[in-house]
């Protein structure tokens, strides 16, 4: 028996009224009127608030969610983390990110289950190990984790994959970052919401922004399906609805709506110990703790607000699945979800002040978003506060299109186009 119980204690406690689980954040009503306003209720609004509160000193945030908590993206993606990115905007913001997650748990006082298991992916030629090589240089050269893997040392590492004659595309090696990784994704916006709630912010479920309000080119506050709120401070951080959001306030953006699925199976025994990308598609996969393989690959490739997928996109993941890792075909799937996302020209996002004074923008994340929570939030609210950009997030404006500054990174974290 554990020192300090008896099995009298035990069954004391046993046999108790059961008590309510205590709110994890406060719920309060609105108030007419706050310092800042942060539209969305996902990981980057609560971490968003969260950060104004604690490294700019701003008490009276409020963060407007249109449903509950966990409800939105934050709770739709695959939970990959990395920082394996090329271009210089890209590559020190994400290993910002990828360095704040290592001791967000601490940080928030809440287990967010941070798991550092790598992600390898996959070449399936010469030319694109080349392009491998270049891109570990890259980040090697920016004190970034990266190796370089032959075929040799990838069946040693991941004994599953179709290393026959016979496969689909031949697989030559891998490039490999062993600091990347999966966090779960609703531990997140809990650990959040909690840790902005004990600074004093308050977040508002239930509360849709149906307008935003200006004075001449200032924005003064929001409407709200619970009334109007004002505030001098507004940040948009809806992904997926940023173009409809923005457009309240008579900004266009250039950004489009798609869906984009993911999928996890039946549970396994532990047998798949990294992310798992592949550079004949944009595909990747990684086991979760419960042990679902968690999968998913492109958007669905046409604008849309709805989170229900296409048959022909979950064939054509199904097929990447099987292809690169047969054993895939003998499982069953349990199910299937979708989540908007906004893409940009060049697959890169905002995070930047607008035309508009006093209306701040943090949008366009296309297959990016999770992973940058952390030093989006960060530097989000140092824009807020200041209003500029952090040097972190500096080449996230608005205005890069025009000027030529395009980061077109579109998703080759995950894949390499095949040469």
């Amino acid at each position: 028996m554990a020192r300090g119980y008896s099995i009298f204690s035990i069954l004391k406690h046993a046999l108790r009224p059961k008590q309510p689980w205590p709110e994890a954040w406060a719920k309060p009503e609105p108030k007419s009127s706050y310092d800042a306003i942060v539209i969305g209720g996902g990981g980057h609004g609560l971490a968003t608030a969260y950060y104004l509160a604690k490294n700019h000193g701003l008490k009276n945030i409020a963060v407007l969610e249109k449903g509950h908590i966990g409800s939105g993206n934050v709770g739709r993606n695959t939970t990959i983390i990395r920082s394996n990115y090329m271009l210089g905007a890209n590559t020190a913001f994400f290993e910002k990110s990828l360095k704040m997650w290592e001791g967000l748990s601490h940080e928030l006082d809440f287990n967010c289950m941070v798991s550092h298991r790598g992600q390898i992916t996959v070449g399936i030629s010469p030319t694109q190990m080349d392009s491998f090589a270049r891109r570990g240089n890259i980040m090697r050269l920016n004190g970034i984790d990266a190796e370089l893997l032959d075929r040799q040392e990838l069946e040693k590492e991941l004994p599953y994959l179709d290393y026959s004659k016979s496969a689909r595309y031949p697989i030559w090696g891998a490039l490999h970052q062993p600091r990347a990784g999966t966090v779960r994704h609703d531990a997140v916006a809990w650990g959040y919401a909690r840790a902005a709630s004990q600074l004093g912010v308050h977040i508002i479920e239930n509360c849709e922004v149906t307008g935003i309000l200006k004075a001449d080119n200032t924005v003064t506050g929001v409407e709200t399906t619970r009334g109007r709120i004002l505030s001098d401070k507004v940040g948009i951080a809806v992904a997926g609805h940023t173009s409809h959001v923005a457009k309240m306030a008579g900004l266009r953006l250039p950004v489009e709506s798609h869906v984009l699925q993911a999928f996890v199976t039946e549970p396994v025994k532990p047998m798949v110990h990294h992310v798992v990308s592949w550079g004949a598609e944009l595909f990747y996969l990684s086991q979760s703790d419960k042990g679902g393989m968690v999968f998913g690959g492109h958007i669905d490739g046409f604008n849309t607000y709805t989170q229900r997928g296409q048959f022909f996109k979950a064939k054509e993941v199904m097929e990447c699945a099987v292809a690169l890792m047969p054993f895939m075909s003998r499982m069953r799937l349990l199910r299937a979800w979708g989540g908007l996302v906004d893409m940009t020209p060049d697959g890169s996002p905002f995070i930047c002040t607008t035309p508009i004074d006093g209306l701040y923008l943090n949008g366009g994340w296309c297959y990016q978003g999770f992973k940058a929570t952390p030093a989006s939030g960060f530097t989000f609210a140092h824009t807020m506060a200041k209003n500029e950009a952090h040097h972190l997030s500096a080449g996230f404006a608005l205005d890069r299109l025009m000027k030529g500054k395009e980061l077109d990174e579109h998703g080759v974290g995950n894949w390499t186009y095949k040469q």
